[in-house]
């Protein structure tokens, strides 16, 4: 299993951030729609040797627009939106792409991002990029088991879970658990921690996160052959958001090498 961090945690320039991110050690990194789209910033990361593992689509979508909006031009719009992320993804020989639910539970919004994620899903199946969803407290999927119910229930083969320690934490789920039961339809994984209640993307055993849980989490995700990232995504506003991540590094680190 790799290691990858997603740069948004860290301010300055694109130059700056990617200088940083690989003096921290980190030789994989999880980006946003804008980032290295400039030919200096992909030619400096090709130098850095740093390669992008994830991107996350639902990031910057345009006003108003949602994958399960009832007005059809909205929705559109974000599909769009999502389509092109996953293209740059490909472009950037990542392998994943994310995005997040909307807000509507009803029936009727849920089919709608049904249908917006089966046509996302073909698109990224094009271009050998695992399509994720991320649970997301406060989210029309809030929870874990939920997310990964819908996906079954979708029935695509190239739509898969995002799992968040955090969210994790929010939802009152065990990350084994939740790891062993989605088992092969895992696509990625985000770590972080929290107070429990809120989503504060801390540094892992900042929070509620024990040192024996994470070591639980790591196990599970040995137990499934889970060869994907194991990504990092802290939040900027930490009073010291490089030392987070590389601690937070260490940790991880420290957990692969148990035996």
């Amino acid at each position: 299993m790799k290691i990858a961090c997603c740069v948004w945690a860290l301010g300055g320039m694109e130059t700056e951030v990617l200088r940083e991110a690989r003096a921290l050690g980190f030789d994989w990194i999880d980006i946003q729609p804008t980032r290295l789209r400039t030919i200096e910033s992909r030619l400096l990361a090709q130098e850095l040797d740093l390669r992008v593992s994830c991107l996350g689509a639902s990031f910057g979508m345009p006003a108003g627009a949602t994958l399960d909006h009832e007005e059809q031009s909205q929705r559109q719009s974000a599909v769009d939106h999502v389509a092109d992320a996953i293209t740059h993804a490909a472009q950037l020989a990542a392998d994943t792409a994310y995005v997040v639910p909307g807000k509507d539970n009803s029936d009727a919004a849920l089919a709608r991002f049904s249908d917006s994620l089966g046509e996302l899903a073909e698109r990224a199946a094009e271009r050998d990029i695992k399509l994720a969803l991320e649970h997301f407290p406060g989210t029309a999927l809030p929870t874990a088991s939920e997310t990964l119910e819908f996906i079954r229930r979708s029935g695509h083969d190239n739509l898969y879970i995002l799992l968040d320690t955090g969210h994790l934490q929010m939802s009152g789920e065990d990350p084994a658990s939740a790891i062993l039961n989605a088992a092969d339809r895992l696509g990625y994984v985000h770590f972080d921690d929290n107070d429990g209640l809120s989503d504060l993307h801390w540094a892992l055993l900042d929070g509620v996160m024990t040192e024996e849980s994470l070591n639980a989490t790591l196990q599970a995700l040995a137990e499934i052959g889970y060869q994907g990232a194991l990504s990092l995504e802290l939040s900027p506003g930490l009073p010291k958001p490089a030392r987070a991540l590389s601690e937070s590094r260490n940790l991880l680190l420290r957990g692969l090498q148990r035996p």
